[in-house]
């Protein structure tokens, strides 16, 4: 991600998700960002890394 409107992308479609309460970027351009999800319920590595890639993004590690 690069600039705020990767951010809006990408939150856009995380937020989608079921249970899914906040999204919070760290954005680092030109190098690889930081996402934080908050839900109610347990999101799948794969539900996660849908939603990244229908934002046009790819999830590059995946941590609890």
């Amino acid at each position: 991600m690069t600039c705020g409107h990767c951010i809006s992308s990408v939150s856009e479609e995380l937020e989608s998700l079921a249970g899914v309460e906040t999204v919070d970027v760290d954005l680092n351009s030109g190098g690889i960002s930081t996402v934080t999800i908050t839900s109610s319920q347990e999101l799948s590595p794969s539900e996660i890394g849908e939603a990244v890639a229908e934002a046009g993004y790819l999830v590059v590690a995946n941590e609890a």
